[in-house]
């Protein structure tokens, strides 16, 4: 049962957790605007998503066992994404790359992103729990 619990859900675990590492970076980008010689990140958000779900499966299809209560387990893997330098739109004398205009369009967009993504979230465990429910 949690195997389908974990398949139906994974996701939304996995975009959710993307989504989140996404706005700390863009976050990170907007506080340092004004950092002399900062070069603003950001991340493919459909390629680290691809890849947390090829992982989620391949680790949902070789079952782990642990040896020592200590052990982690082989839910919720997510690697972190590769993160690259955004390319400067905008030629700045203190070599600073962030522009607040993409910045800020970014950062709305993820936000947005996010909150559907909760809201999907929210409507399938309804849609489960009134399936267990009878």
């Amino acid at each position: 049962m949690a195997g389908k619990l974990d398949s139906a859900l994974g996701y939304y675990e996995n975009a959710l957790r993307l989504r989140s590492q996404r706005q700390q970076i863009l976050a990170s980008n907007i506080a340092n605007a004004d950092t002399p010689g900062f070069k603003a990140r950001d991340f493919d958000f459909n390629k680290a998503m691809q890849s947390a779900m090829s992982q989620t499966q391949d680790a949902n299809s070789l079952p782990l066992v642990k040896t020592n209560p200590v052990h982690l387990s082989s839910q919720s893997i997510v690697e972190n994404p590769s993160v690259f330098f955004r390319k400067p739109t905008q030629n700045n004398l203190d070599d600073n790359t962030v522009d607040m205009d993409v910045e800020r369009n970014a950062f709305a967009e993820n936000a947005m992103r996010y909150e559907s993504d909760v809201a999907m979230a929210h409507h399938d465990i309804k849609e489960l729990l009134s399936v267990l429910q009878g």
